[in-house]
C-alpha cells in the first residue's frame, strides 16, 4: 500500500481494500504502550493476590486451601491476574466506545477521533488479555495433570476443558467457562470487525459492533461466577459492581443522546414500524440497566455465603446455548436487514 493511496484503499485497483491495513498498523504501534501498561497492571494484581494468600485473607483459600502454595500454583494465580486486568481493560474499552457513540457536550475535552483510536487499541489489548487468561489456565491444567496422562491425551484433555465451549464439565465451571469462551470467541470478530468495514459496509459493521456490549456483560458474569476472589462479599466483588455504574449511566446517555442524527427518535417517527422497534429495543436495554443499578445498590447479586453450601445453579448449559442461539439469530437477522437495505438503495 503506497503512501499516496487513501486509507482503506488498494493502491493497485483504487477499490476499498478488504482489510484496512494502514489503520491496523497504526493501532499496533500504539498497542505497545497500552499492552505494556496492561502487563504492569497484571503484575500488580498478581502481587496483590499473592499477598492475600500469604496473609490468609484470600477467599479462594476458604474453598481450595491447597492453593495456599502460591509458588506451586503460580499459573493459577497468573490466570486470575490476567482475568482481572482483562476485565479492567474490557471496562475501559467499553467506556471509550460509549463515549465515542454519545453526542458530545460541553464536558467533552478529547476529540472523538482520539477516543475512537483509544477504543480500538484497548480493544486489541483486551482480546490479548482474554486469551492470556485462558492460556494460563490451560498451562495450569497441563502442570497439574502432568503425571496422570500421556502427553497427547493430556494436551487434548486440557485443550477441551479450556478452549472448547461446553467441554469443561465440573461444578460452576460448566457454565462459567462456557460464558467466558463465548465472550472470547465473540470478542475476536466483533472487536476486529472495524478493520474490514470497507468490505462489510460501514453500516453493517456499526450495527454488529454494538453487540460487543454482550461480550462485556458475559465477561462480568463469568468473573462473578468463577472468579474465586469474588465468590464471597468483599472489596473485590464490590469493585466489580461499582465499575458497572458508570457503564450503565453512559449506556443510558448513549440511548438518550445518540451521536448520529439518524439514530435519534422523534414522536412522529414512531408511526413507522422500524423506529418503533428501535424504541422497544432501547426500552428493553434501559430496563436492563435499571435492574443492574438495583442489583448494585442492594448488593443482592447471588453471591455465595461463607461456610454455606451453594444451591443448584439457576442457569444451566442448555439455557446458555439457547440464549446464544437467540443472540446469533438476532445478529444474523440484523445483518440480513442491513444488506437488504443497502441492496435496495443501490438499485435505486
Amino acid at each position: 500500500m503506497s503512501s499516496s493511496s487513501s486509507p482503506g484503499t488498494s493502491s493497485s485497483t483504487g477499490r476499498p481494500a478488504r482489510v484496512d491495513v494502514r489503520t491496523l498498523r497504526t493501532d499496533l504501534r500504539h498497542l505497545l504502550l497500552d499492552a505494556t501498561a496492561a502487563l504492569a497492571v497484571t503484575a500488580a494484581v498478581l502481587a496483590v493476590l499473592r499477598h492475600r494468600v500469604a496473609e490468609g485473607t484470600s477467599p479462594t483459600l476458604a474453598v481450595m486451601p491447597y492453593l495456599a502454595d502460591a509458588d506451586l500454583y503460580l499459573l493459577y494465580w497468573l490466570c486470575q491476574a490476567f482475568g482481572w486486568s482483562g476485565l479492567l481493560w474490557a471496562w475501559i474499552t467499553v467506556m471509550l466506545g460509549l463515549l465515542r457513540a454519545t453526542a458530545p457536550g460541553r464536558w467533552t475535552v478529547v476529540p472523538h477521533a482520539r477516543i475512537e483510536r483509544w477504543h480500538r487499541v484497548t480493544s486489541l489489548t483486551t482480546i490479548g488479555l482474554m486469551f492470556a487468561h485462558a492460556l494460563a489456565f490451560f498451562l495450569e491444567l497441563l502442570r497439574e495433570n502432568a503425571d496422570g496422562l500421556g502427553t497427547a491425551a493430556l494436551v487434548w484433555s486440557a485443550f477441551v476443558d479450556v478452549f472448547v465451549p461446553g467441554g469443561y464439565d465440573s461444578g460452576t465451571g460448566r457454565v462459567a467457562i462456557l460464558l467466558g469462551l463465548i465472550a472470547l470467541y465473540l470478542a475476536i470478530p466483533l472487536g476486529l470487525s472495524f478493520y474490514v468495514r470497507s468490505w462489510t459496509g460501514t453500516r453493517l459493521w456499526r450495527v454488529l459492533h454494538r453487540f460487543v456490549v454482550v461480550v462485556y456483560a458475559l465477561s462480568v458474569w463469568h468473573t462473578l461466577l468463577y472468579g474465586t476472589n469474588v465468590w464471597f462479599d468483599g472489596w473485590f466483588r464490590t469493585a466489580v459492581w461499582a465499575l458497572q455504574l458508570p457503564v450503565a449511566l453512559l449506556f443510558l446517555a448513549r440511548l438518550l443522546a445518540p451521536l448520529r442524527r439518524e439514530e435519534r427518535l422523534a414522536v412522529r417517527d414512531l408511526r413507522r414500524p422500524g423506529p418503533l422497534l428501535r424504541l422497544c429495543g432501547r426500552a428493553a436495554a434501559a430496563a436492563g440497566v435499571v435492574v443492574l443499578l438495583l442489583v448494585t445498590v442492594t448488593g443482592r447479586d447471588g453471591g455465595r455465603t461463607p461456610g454455606a453450601e451453594s444451591g443448584d445453579m439457576l442457569v444451566t448449559q442448555p439455557m446458555v446455548w439457547g440464549a446464544l442461539a437467540v443472540l446469533l439469530t438476532v445478529m444474523g437477522a440484523v445483518a440480513l436487514a442491513v444488506r437488504r437495505d443497502r441492496s435496495a438503495a443501490s438499485a435505486e
